[in-house]
């Protein structure tokens, strides 16, 4: 896993000044409606996945994956102290495989799929959960992922069959919105 941000480094990328940063409301929120299904790839330890749940509320539903179980484990623990923790699902993937059985409505790689040695699959799977018009936020650390590398990125999302619809600002992030081709 030398590609894989440790567990307990979650605890320093998951803090009030992140949120700032990063506040999950303006990121996803303009793709989230109440009774979604959400796909949080790579959750870490739930700063967006809290935050999706609440957005689509008590008739919808949060897909929360992560390799690393202690992760999940503190995402679950997060979820039901902020009262989210029954329209979460969280899901350990594989290390090759995302392994997620589920249609979506939306699904985010927050500053992830740089980590992902095979992309093109991970972007393939994400794309065979996604319903019709289902979107995919794909979101990576501008000082870490070159803006060559996120070109191959894109190149490999085209190859999965997902097309680029939009570019939202994110925060020292190279970003994307990408849906079926």
């Amino acid at each position: 896993m030398a590609h894989v941000c440790p567990w307990w480094g979650g605890y320093f990328i998951d803090n009030p000044i992140r949120r700032l940063l990063h506040n999950p409301e303006k990121i996803v929120g303009p793709y989230i409606q109440p009774g979604m299904t959400v796909m949080d790839v790579g959750c870490g330890m739930g700063m967006f996945s809290i935050a999706m749940a609440k957005m689509v509320g008590e008739q919808g539903r949060v897909i929360a994956v992560d390799l690393q179980q202690q992760m999940v484990d503190v995402l679950l623990r997060r979820a039901e102290k902020a009262g989210v923790g029954d329209c979460i699902r969280v899901h350990q993937c594989e290390r090759d495989r995302l392994g997620v059985d589920a249609q979506v409505d939306f699904a985010l790689a927050f500053m992830m799929v740089h980590e992902v040695p095979d992309q093109q699959r991970l972007l393939s799977e994400i794309l065979g959960c996604l319903k019709p018009a289902g979107k995919l936020l794909v979101a990576e650390p501008r000082l870490h992922v070159s803006g060559k590398a996120f070109a191959r990125t894109l190149a490999l999302a085209a190859a999965a069959g997902l097309r680029t619809i939009e570019e939202p600002r994110v925060t020292w992030c190279r970003a994307v919105i990408l849906e079926r081709a």
